[in-house]
């Protein structure tokens, strides 16, 4: 089963993905901020993580930054932000800005995500 990670401090993007997700038969874990994701990336293994850039601490382009120096920098991260310019997007897979199809983002997680093609979605 495919494993992602969400990282961002709204509570109601994170219900709407998760729920998003599980619909789609992908586990999801939520994390509230960058430190918590990071923590969380470090002792859990993901095949794809989902960040937001504007956080309080650590943002999304230190998560980014942070998980490509990690001992698995091969994890494909896809940034979510109303602000999507200030997005390194060198760091990341994909880049969506806020508000999103949730259609276009399913479909990205599922191209960068090699584990979703062994099941039907």
């Amino acid at each position: 089963m495919c494993r992602v990670l969400i990282i961002d401090d709204e509570e109601a993007i994170c219900n709407m993905l998760l729920y998003a997700l599980s619909r789609n038969g992908i586990e999801a874990k939520i994390a509230t901020n960058g430190r918590e994701g990071l923590d969380c990336f470090n002792q859990e293994s993901f095949d794809l993580v989902i960040t937001d850039m504007m956080m309080p601490g650590v943002n999304g382009n230190s998560v980014a930054r942070q998980i490509r120096r990690s001992n698995r920098p091969e994890t494909p991260i896809i940034g979510i932000s109303a602000t999507a310019w200030l997005l390194d997007r060198n760091d990341f897979n994909a880049v969506f800005e806020k508000p999103m199809s949730i259609h276009a983002l399913l479909e990205k997680v599922k191209d960068l995500t090699p584990t979703l093609h062994e099941a039907p979605v």
